[in-house]
């Protein structure tokens, strides 16, 4: 249920995750969020606690990258974008 509560959350866009098909053990999370805020709330939520208890009890680690949506022209992308 900790997904489904995350995805109900004010300003949350996309919550997903994906397995490896090389490496099992590997889990991609692709999370989106309509600002600034809306992500603070959700790291200040209990879920976020609900979160850290179970990277602590199964001993996940992560890495995170941050990508902010680049708002500039992107109208060259369209010839390698197919609809």
């Amino acid at each position: 249920g900790t997904v489904e509560a995350i995805w109900a959350e004010a300003g949350n866009l996309r919550y997903e995750y994906y397995i490896s098909m090389e490496n099992p053990e590997t889990v991609l999370l692709i999370d989106s969020w309509d600002n600034q805020k809306a992500i603070d709330v959700h790291h200040a939520s209990s879920m976020m606690k609900t979160i850290i208890e179970l990277r602590e009890k199964y001993a996940l680690y992560m890495t995170v990258e941050r990508y902010i949506s680049d708002e500039s022209d992107v109208s060259g992308d369209d010839k390698f974008i197919r609809k």
